[in-house]
C-alpha cells in the first residue's frame, strides 16, 4: 500500500486518484476540501499529532460524512525528494494476519504491531 506525501499547498491540485495521503504540512480547511475534491477515492489522511490539533471541529464532521478517516502520525524516515510514496511494506499485512492466526484480538495486535514498527497507532488501526 502506497501513500501519498504532499509536503506543500500547491501539490494538492497535481494529486491524482489517492486512497491515502499524508499532509507534511499545516492543512487549512480550504486544503482539505480542495484534497476531497481531487481525490474521488479518497479512504484516509494522514497528518502529524502537532497538526491534528489544530484541525476544526467543522472538517472533522466534514470527514465523517464523507467517510474519510482522519489519522493521526508520521511517515518516518521517508524522503519526498527521492520518491513521493511512502509504501507500507507488505510483511505488514503479513504480520497482521499472522497475528490474527494466532488469535489475538485487535487491540493486541494494534499493540504488537506499534511496538514492532514504526507506524501511528491510528494508521495501524486503518490496516486492520
Amino acid at each position: 500500500m502506497k501513500i501519498r506525501v504532499v509536503s506543500a499547498k500547491d501539490e494538492i491540485s497535481t494529486i491524482g486518484e489517492e486512497e491515502i495521503v499524508h499532509l507534511a504540512f499545516r492543512p487549512s480547511n480550504k486544503d482539505i476540501f480542495t484534497l476531497v475534491q481531487t481525490c474521488n477515492n479518497l479512504k484516509a489522511i494522514h497528518i502529524p499529532s502537532s497538526y491534528n490539533k489544530t484541525i476544526s471541529k467543522s472538517i472533522q464532521m466534514f470527514l465523517d460524512m464523507q467517510n474519510i478517516a482522519l489519522l493521526e502520525g508520521d511517515v518516518w524516515g521517508h524522503r519526498k525528494d527521492i520518491n513521493e510514496y511512502y509504501e507500507i511494506k507488505p510483511q505488514i499485512f503479513d504480520r497482521i494476519e499472522d497475528l490474527r492466526k494466532e488469535g489475538n484480538s485487535n487491540d493486541e495486535i494494534l499493540d504488537r504491531l506499534g511496538m514492532e514498527t514504526r507506524l501511528s497507532k491510528d494508521l495501524i488501526r486503518f490496516l486492520i
